[in-house]
């Protein structure tokens, strides 16, 4: 077996051991050096996360991938129930009740009046009243047991879509979540199995991979007017400090991770779509990753300068590093550089380059050059290109997804999903790809913890990513 392709039974081989990169230096460029004792052994929950002793533990049975991407029968309807209707929860409803051939059957929610509200909505776009779930935390259970679902969607804390997901597919239906799909690599490995072993879809939704610029930079690399991809560069860049300090929503939850975890927490948004240019899982794979962070400092002065002295936040101990660097190298030989970001005052923006043998597209602001197209060494405005090379899946749904969320792109998210589901056809993205872009939380978790030391990805397709085909230029 190839250093670079450590599968699930060499994994699990390794023991305590854990992930390959702590018990196999010599494979990861530290020839004859032997992985280091833990130091400062964690505590609580995430433990098994940052000393590095249990990373590599996969549970369940070491099933077979299927010999292609998986398609189910093509539906007559999409049945749909949602768990978790606060903001992107509820914004996704309102999408799928503008997409045809979807009903809306069940709403899930701790909050019963937010349920209530959201299932308004539905009886307001002129389907039958939804039921509801309202009766605590596990009340999703119910939803999956008891409701004829196509599909169960779920935006709740992070904690939770695991256990909807595999609540879901249990229960016979395919499973949505938003993102990250997991944060342990047992996670990751327990959305593979369940979805391998009940034939249900498992999808995560990053809505980045359907922004238009990211679409249109699909587009031109498909056609190869990039030439081969051979670097990316990629990131979430966002000044969160007030939502992970409020009151409600994401405040109930999202401030805990930046406590516990000094890692890229949010590595999707940047990497969805440079791994579909790269063919991630679809003729290359991630390979490994080293991953350092700078300093925590951003958390402990907004809550000493905001939070009123009863708020036990205030005196808490972020552990996160407010600048997150990792870079990926691919089994193909690319390379990938992620940065997280959102505990220091920045405006928004996401990195995203993509740079070829032809060309380049360099994000934020957006623009491209293409060797003998645009003027020699000078950029073309996003602006001035769109056009000329815009994804067609834009230029047919820009109608239809206008006044959506994130300037539609949620909107054609969904629609793409439904259209799969009524369809019969492979989803975009797959319970594969939401493993491999979800373990760079994890991954870059115990990087960090061990001197930056490399990393490998586990082969959640155990070798299918060698001969599962390129995703294809799709229309509406």
């Amino acid at each position: 077996m190839s250093d670079r392709e450590l599968d699930r039974r060499s994994l699990l081989k390794l023991g305590a051991l854990g992930l390959g990169a702590a018990a196999t230096g010599a494979i990861t460029g530290c020839e004859g050096e032997s992985s280091p004792p833990p130091t400062g052994r964690a505590t609580g929950a995430l433990a098994d996360v940052r000393d590095g002793t249990e990373l590599g533990r996969v549970p369940g049975s070491l099933s077979s991938p299927p010999a292609g991407l998986y398609a189910d029968r093509p539906l007559e309807t999409v049945r749909v129930g949602f768990v978790g209707v606060g903001g992107m929860g509820g914004a996704h409803v309102r999408n799928f009740l503008r997409i045809d051939r979807v009903e809306v059957r069940a709403i899930c929610d701790i909050d019963a009046d937010r349920a209530a509200e959201v299932a308004s909505w539905v009886t307001e776009a002129g389907q039958a009243d939804p039921s509801l779930y309202t009766n605590g935390e596990r009340d999703y259970e119910r939803l999956c047991q008891e409701e004829e679902l196509d599909l169960v969607f779920t935006a709740t804390p992070w904690r939770w879509h695991v256990p909807v997901c595999v609540a879901a597919m249990e229960a016979g239906k395919h499973a949505a979540t938003e993102v990250p799909a997991a944060y342990t690599l047992e996670d990751c490995w327990q959305l593979v199995e369940v979805a391998e072993r009940t034939e249900r879809h498992c999808v995560m939704m990053e809505n980045c991979n359907y922004d238009r610029p990211e679409m249109m930079v699909f587009h031109l690399a498909k056609q190869g007017l990039l030439g081969e991809i051979l670097h990316a560069e990629c990131g979430y860049l966002h000044d969160l400090r007030a939502i992970k300090f409020a009151n409600d929503g994401e405040g109930d939850w999202r401030w805990w991770h930046s406590a516990q975890r000094n890692a890229n927490l949010y590595p999707t948004h940047g990497l969805g779509p440079v791994a579909n240019v790269m063919d991630i899982n679809r003729g290359d794979q991630f390979a490994y990753l080293v991953s350092m962070s700078s300093p925590s400092r951003g958390l402990q002065e907004w809550a000493a300068a905001n939070l009123p002295d009863s708020d036990p936040r205030k005196a808490e101990n972020y552990v996160l590093g407010d600048v997150n660097t990792c870079l990926i190298k691919t089994v193909n030989g690319k390379t990938i550089y992620v940065s997280h970001d959102t505990n220091l005052p920045r405006p928004y923006s996401r990195i995203h380059m993509v740079q070829g043998t032809k060309g380049i597209f360099q994000g934020y602001p957006n623009r491209l050059h293409i060797e003998g197209v645009s003027p020699d060494h000078r950029w073309e405005a996003y602006e001035e290109v769109l056009e000329r090379y815009d994804h067609p899946l834009w230029t047919e749904l820009e109608e239809r997804s206008a006044g959506a969320g994130h300037g539609g792109m949620d909107y054609i998210e969904d629609y793409r999903l439904v259209k799969c589901l009524l369809e019969g056809l492979p989803t975009d993205m797959n319970v594969y790809d939401a493993a491999a872009l979800s373990a760079v939380g994890p991954l870059t978790e115990w990087s960090v913890a061990n001197g930056s030391r490399p990393a490998e990805f586990p082969d959640f397709t155990r070798g299918r990513w060698r001969t599962n085909p390129s995703l294809e230029i799709v229309r509406a």
